[in-house]
């Protein structure tokens, strides 16, 4: 392709995005809504069918190689900040029993009730040669992902974040990561290796090697370079390209291992020290053009991978089961483990509906899931639209369950010493 074909899919998508994100921001939603809804609009769902002619030019699959490769690009960087920023902090460590009640529940629910309705999803929607259960168990790991980020985005700007309920969730997404990737690195590596249960033992001792060099060979490392190259937590150009080339190596080593290269950039965020000011600095520097200029085309992308034929007939039934299950799963679960670490009625199904929130982790695993062959362009088609409506219903429902006004009262009052 040209680089002005490429240039100028940059320029539509990036608008599109920035337009969307705006335009929802206005009714209450978060910037990530409108970037995915931005996403679907670019896509043959919405701009395919009005403007046909301008969209096979404009988006020939001859043509995305250079978005793809830009998109995951950002995935790595994204992911890699992800895992940076993955730690206990005081309010999770004192509340770890009640978290881990909320995330448990919230991801086993939701897995059991996929896990129930994958017989009638597989006939139709798994590609051919996906067996039932690896289909079975990455609609199970698909419905129980929470989005970490977009919680935390939505109560930081609802002023909730230091509520009971507020850490209460961040807690609980913290378990919640832990379980969903585990299920969702197992589903791949049994299917991607291609070598039946042979591929999975091989792809696990590949990832044990590989745990065990950063965490025991490359964290101490780490450590060493920042504590004598970046004392006050401000990383020179040397040391960033040694986490540039770190972030790349170990992003390589899990593709070669037939995982996501997603996996090695949140395993190698994770393996360095846990530094704020080395945080603040490394996010300032990656997240602008992670977030605003290389995410966008990841949500074009998915948009692009979409087909209007899940908008119709048994297919549009199958979506909305997958959207009703997927909101149940995770509203009662949620729920369900908030009332059994005590907390009131209101508290718990506001605790459920953060956890409902999925956004761009459900992208992601819905990007890993086509990737690895497990699910066709119509069930992503239906996950997409799943993952949009379930993140853009958490904050209308938090303002049913619990209000806007109650809940910013609770945050100044639980901030006073």
């Amino acid at each position: 392709m040209s680089v002005t074909s490429l240039l100028l899919q940059l320029i539509v998508i990036l608008v599109t995005a920035r337009l969307c994100g705006w335009i929802l921001r206005h009714v209450g939603q978060p910037g990530v809504v409108g970037e995915m809804a931005a996403g679907l609009m670019l896509g043959p769902v919405v701009m395919g069918a009005l403007f046909p002619s301008l969209h096979a030019q404009l988006f020939s699959k001859e043509s995305l190689q250079g978005l793809s490769s830009l998109s995951t690009l950002g995935l790595v960087l994204f992911m890699f900040v992800v895992g940076l920023e993955l730690r206990a902090s005081k309010g999770v460590r004192e509340q770890l029993r009640s978290a881990g009640y909320v995330g448990v529940l919230s991801v086993v629910v939701p897995m059991a009730l996929g896990i129930a309705i994958a017989p009638a999803l597989h006939p139709t929607l798994a590609p051919a040669g996906v067996g039932f259960w690896p289909f079975a168990l990455f609609i199970a790991a698909a419905l129980s992902i929470t989005a970490f980020p977009v919680m935390a985005r939505i109560l930081k700007d609802r002023g909730m974040t230091r509520t009971p309920f507020g850490q209460l969730s961040l807690g609980a997404a913290a378990v919640v990561d832990v379980f969903a990737w585990i299920l969702l690195a197992v589903v791949v590596a049994l299917v991607g290796a291609g070598e039946g249960y042979q591929g999975l033992l091989k792809t696990t001792l590949g990832m044990a090697v590989v745990l065990a060099a950063l965490f025991l060979g490359l964290k101490p490392a780490f450590a060493w370079l920042l504590r004598v190259k970046a004392p006050e937590g401000e990383p020179s150009t040397t040391v960033m390209a040694a986490l540039m080339i770190g972030l790349l190596a170990t992003s390589l080593v899990t593709e070669w291992l037939h995982l996501h290269a997603v996996f090695g950039a949140f395993l190698f965020g994770a393996c360095l020290p846990r530094d704020d000011r080395l945080l603040k600095s490394l996010t300032e520097r990656i997240e602008p053009i992670s977030i605003v200029v290389l995410m966008p085309l990841f949500f074009a992308l998915a948009g692009l991978g979409t087909t209007a034929n899940a908008f119709s007939g048994a297919s549009l039934g199958a979506m909305l089961l997958i959207v009703g299950v997927a909101t149940v799963g995770k509203i009662a679960g949620g729920a369900a483990g908030a009332r059994m670490a005590g907390y009131g009625w209101r508290d718990s199904l506001a605790t459920g509906s953060l956890m409902n929130a999925r956004g761009l982790m459900e992208l992601i695993v819905m990007k890993i899931g086509l990737d690895a062959g497990l699910i066709g362009p119509e069930l992503f088609t239906m996950l997409l639209v799943m993952a949009l409506a379930t993140t853009a219903m958490t904050g209308p429902l938090i303002n049913l369950f619990i209000g806007r006004k109650q809940a910013v009262a609770a945050d100044a009052a639980h901030a006073k010493p």
